[in-house]
């Protein structure tokens, strides 16, 4: 009767395991108990403390010091003492001689060398598993501080950037106004290396300004450039244009295989996300970069290719972690790519 009840309580205790909900100190405590309880009854139907099984105590003890705390411990420990001392006085006795000297040719010797070897093995299994579940928890928690110090990093990165291209919006400004001052310039209009120069310090000019801007954009603080209305088509190709003019590349390869046009929303960021890749294949690829633009039945795929090296085995063990470059700089972007 008593194992058969230790049976129905052990099939609740999976049931409410399966559950998913956190198992508290009070809960770990009374399983215990009950563990406690049953020990302490067979040992009272079975010759009390002279029983070579009284031993199976202290692996209660050991469990509850791995898994309780506080008084929860010694709560179980004066219990388990408690039960040692009513068993030393009541029990129904149990007929087998004492005589340790015969060795294992005695059955209380016997019953202890059970004893010992099935608190060894209980003791090695509870204690593994319970440090293999610990060591998980405590990986867990380190990796989530880990994300916490690369996600509070990445803001403190985002406000300086945030603020510094606010700083920069008004000497880009003031550059702009002086370079159209000098293109209409009379004195200068007739020198025309000097205009050729003026018009490409224009294109760089805009582009910092566009770069700052997607900064501000990314920070959810846009400078104005709202999106426009285009098309697939017309977006890649001036995408691809502007890169091309922009860069210095020996061999560009532009295949636009989208097909029937569709019309979208350009946005400033998706451009500059382009171009940082395409940054990244040029400077592992200096003489190389070729974009592909594709259609799926329910996306646009924009593959980028190049001639480099490819990744190293030390870059791949670390893809998808913040702050690694093979540019010697920290949170530059990796100049190995691969086709």
């Amino acid at each position: 009767m008593v194992v058969g009840c230790l049976a129905i309580f052990n099939v609740v205790s999976m049931l409410r395991w399966r559950t998913g909900r956190g198992v508290r100190n009070v809960e770990l405590f009374l399983a215990l108990l009950v563990d406690v309880a049953v020990l302490t009854v067979q040992l009272y139907l079975s010759g009390g403390s002279s029983n070579p099984f009284v031993f199976l105590y202290l692996l209660q003890i050991a469990v509850g010091a791995m898994l309780l705390r506080g008084g929860y411990i010694w709560t179980i420990v004066l219990i388990t003492a408690v039960c040692f001392f009513v068993l030393s006085n009541h029990h129904v006795g149990l007929s087998v001689a004492h005589d340790p000297i015969q060795g294992l040719a005695s059955p209380y010797v016997i019953g202890l060398l059970v004893c010992f070897v099935l608190n060894a093995i209980l003791i090695v299994v509870f204690i593994t598993r319970i440090a293999r579940t610990l060591r998980l928890r405590d990986a867990r928690l380190a990796a989530a501080r880990q994300r916490a110090t690369e996600e509070e990093h990445v803001v403190r990165m985002g406000l300086l950037a945030s603020g510094a291209a606010h700083e920069l919006g008004t000497p880009l400004a003031t550059m702009a106004v002086i370079l159209g001052d000098w293109k209409r310039d009379p004195a200068l209009s007739g020198n025309a290396v000097l205009q050729e120069e003026v018009a490409e310090m224009q294109i760089q000019l805009q582009r910092c300004k566009t770069i700052v801007s997607d900064i501000l954009m990314s920070a959810g603080e846009a400078r104005g450039e709202a999106s426009a209305e285009t098309t697939v088509c017309e977006f890649l190709d001036s995408l691809a244009e502007e890169w091309e003019r922009t860069r210095p590349v020996r061999t560009f390869a532009y295949e636009n295989n989208f097909g029937a046009d569709s019309p979208m929303v350009s946005d400033a960021t998706l451009e500059q996300m382009v171009f940082n890749v395409l940054d990244n294949a040029r400077d592992a690829s200096p003489d190389w970069v070729a974009l592909i633009a594709e259609r799926t039945s329910t996306a646009l795929v924009i593959t980028v290719c190049d001639d480099g090296p490819g990744f190293s085995k030390d870059i791949l063990a670390r893809y998808g972690t913040p702050y690694v470059s093979s540019k010697g700089r920290p949170g530059g972007v990796s100049d190995c790519s691969s086709r």
